[in-house]
């Protein structure tokens, strides 16, 4: 087994950049020479951003990535930046893997499209069904593919509702979800998740989705008086609540991610989840378990599912599948699921042009590989998930810390005004947008929710770059902390 310390770099990844101009080969070639500005000047005339205040970014100007290798990236000034966020929770084995980028190759030159209508197949495709289904937990034998975890979710709304109408129960539509859950951002993804700011818009959430509170302690639990445990089973209690509410007769499915990853990387009690596999057994509803990040080694094993001790009937998938070098989701079908389906279903009326993709599906077959090969489940469960956790445990003495958390290579800090009496800022501070500033100045990509800064990096680093980054961390802290005296704000 390779080392993940020692993964082949790129050579262009690891030339120095001059400042102020992207790099030869840093883009297509047709306008290499341009400097950051002129970048910027056309991105805001031009490329509208997600999740982004279009016109507060081009006052700004975006930071323009150039390169990356292993778990650094370069922007087009030069500045060397350790990805703590894995891009966007998905390069689980890190930038540039040549086997994925010769993978899509040899593919894109064989047979670059077709699709899996018309009762054809590709063999890329095949494969990695197979493959899943042998890396998945026990009785997830089917897979259907999407082009993303948005549209696997969408798929997850179609595929439950089309279960229980060929079982003779079509009244059996509603979803259960969480305030403060991401399940994507398409109308039933968007609807699934317990965003505030995205239901806002857009008339939000669709009819037959409903949502209770999240399991976060550290706000619901540690203020009553809860020890963690005793609050889990208390919040699986508000699904067994709202399903009563409802009728069981109704209730179709209940989804969750087995880490809150968008929401703040909400890590539950160890009774929450099997409390609420026995709640949904005890009503014969199904149990989804959106897997887009905890999904591929990111928490120690496979899925986030086995490291939290319950079965579910489907799973999401996505990100780490490819781990992002090309768009690839899709469900994991249980058998339960599968089997109604397969033999009393019929027509299933639902898909898309880029279901199991042969280019994507490749990459994903050398992607799953390469996580294999490299043994990097186990190199998250035995070793630099327990020093990640050892180091997090040096952050909690910080001032400005009220809870450090992980699980896996999943952490969360959370940032308050008194750390004596946990008190947080007032959200009007900003606080953690602040850090995150100090963050990206200082070359670490670490994410803000609200007061909660977050990580994600890549499967691959080893324990002396977590050495790295936690310094990066206690910097950016520091930084912090100074600033929010200098504001009068408090701190520590």
């Amino acid at each position: 087994m390779t080392p993940p310390s020692t993964l082949a770099s790129t050579p262009a990844a690891m030339a120095p950049a001059a400042p102020g101009a992207v790099p030869a080969g840093g883009t297509s070639g047709r306008t290499s020479g341009r400097t950051t500005a002129q970048w910027q000047q056309a991105d805001a005339a031009h490329f509208l951003h997600p999740f982004t205040d279009f016109q507060g970014l081009a006052r700004k100007g975006a930071r323009i990535i150039t390169r990356a290798d292993n778990i650094y990236l370069w922007d087009s000034e030069g500045q060397r930046i350790l990805d703590a966020m894995s891009g966007l929770w998905c390069v689980n084995v890190g930038y540039g893997q040549q086997a994925l980028v010769q993978a899509a190759t040899r593919q894109m030159q064989e047979l670059p499209f077709y699709n899996a209508f018309f009762q054809t197949a590709t063999m890329p495709a095949i494969e990695l069904a197979e493959l899943l289904a042998e890396v998945a937990p026990p009785g997830f034998e089917h897979v259907f593919f999407s082009g993303s975890g948005s549209e696997g979710n969408d798929t997850i709304v179609r595929m439950v509702r089309r279960y229980w109408d060929v079982l003779g129960q079509p009244q059996r539509q509603v979803i259960i979800s969480r305030h403060n859950a991401y399940h994507g951002s398409t109308m039933a993804g968007a609807s699934l998740g317990g965003m505030a700011g995205m239901h806002a818009q857009g008339g939000l959430p669709i009819p037959g989705i409903t949502h209770i509170q999240q399991p976060c302690w550290w706000t619901q639990g540690r203020p009553l008086g809860l020890e963690p445990e005793a609050f889990g089973l208390q919040a699986a209690q508000w699904l067994e609540q709202r399903i009563l509410e409802l009728g069981p007769e109704n209730v179709a499915a209940f989804i969750g991610e087995p880490i809150q990853g968008a929401g703040g990387v909400i890590i539950p009690p160890a009774s929450y989840w099997p409390e609420i596999q026995r709640i949904c057994q005890r009503y014969g509803i199904l149990l989804v378990s959106d897997e887009v990040i905890c999904g591929f080694g990111r928490t120690g094993n496979w899925f986030g599912c086995e490291t939290f001790g319950f079965q579910p009937d489907l799973m999401t998938f996505a990100k780490g599948v490819t781990s992002g070098y090309v768009p690839l989701g899709g469900v994991m079908v249980g058998e339960r699921v599968a089997r109604v389906l397969i033999e009393q279903g019929g027509e299933f009326a639902h898909g898309y042009t880029y279901s199991g993709h042969p280019v994507a599906c490749a990459v994903g077959l050398a992607n799953v590989r390469l996580i294999q090969q490299l043994g990097l489940v186990a190199h998250v469960h035995d070793d630099v998930g327990p020093y990640l956790a050892q180091r997090y445990a040096e952050v909690q003495h910080h001032p400005l810390v009220g809870q450090a958390q992980t699980c896996g290579l999943m952490g969360a800090l959370v940032l308050v005004q008194d750390k004596a009496r946990g008190t947080a800022f007032p959200e009007e501070y900003e606080v953690g947008m602040v850090c995150r500033k100090h963050c990206f100045a200082n070359g670490l990509v670490m994410r803000a929710v609200g007061d909660r800064m977050i990580i994600a990096p890549p499967l691959v680093i080893t324990r002396a770059q977590i050495d790295e980054m936690i310094e990066l961390i206690h910097r950016c802290l520091d930084l912090t902390l100074e600033e929010v005296r200098r504001n009068g704000w408090g701190g520590g």
